[in-house]
């Protein structure tokens, strides 16, 4: 097992303490090695008797998921309601996530193939905002469906203006 990252938290809510250990690692030991997440928790009254403990050994895939399920769950079972949640339910799934260099070469590939904004967000779960704000990055035209951006003269070279070189 190696450890990749380990944070520790204390916070005081109320009269009690709470401690939280998040560690992230990856078991090296198994044939197919994959990443995993454990978090203890500990907590302690004013008088610092346990008022909580436990832990959760994850599959980092599922971390997201199993939080959400467990706060949902949790405040069920309290009666407390759920503060409504920051991604709105009409919101991409992968609105606001980092691009990778092969999404890169597929965007720009859609584009000059002469895919609409729509078809391209759509593919790729993003708002059609987010493709045109791409797009550029990857030397395409927003303006110009199928077309890439022209060269700015300060980068041009004699084979770009067509002179024989």
């Amino acid at each position: 097992m190696s450890i990749i990252e380990e944070r520790r938290t204390e916070i005081r809510a109320q009269e009690n303490t709470y401690q939280f250990v998040v560690t992230t690692r990856t078991d090296d030991d198994r044939a197919e090695p994959n990443t995993r997440v454990m978090i203890t928790l500990e907590a302690g009254g004013p008088g610092g008797e346990p008022v909580a403990e436990g832990s959760l050994d994850l599959d980092v895939g599922v971390a997201a998921t199993v939080a959400d399920l467990v706060t949902d769950e949790l405040l069920s079972a309290t009666g407390a309601g759920r503060a409504p949640r920051r991604r709105s339910a009409g919101r991409p799934a992968q609105q606001g996530r980092p691009w990778s260099e092969e999404m890169d070469a597929e965007l720009e590939s859609r584009w000059i193939a002469g895919e609409s904004v729509a078809e391209i967000a759509a593919y790729f779960e993003r708002t059609p905002g987010g493709i045109r704000a791409r797009l550029p990055r990857v030397g395409c035209d927003p303006e110009h469906p199928g077309c890439y951006l022209p060269v700015p003269p300060s980068r041009r070279t004699d084979l770009d203006e067509g002179e024989p070189g």
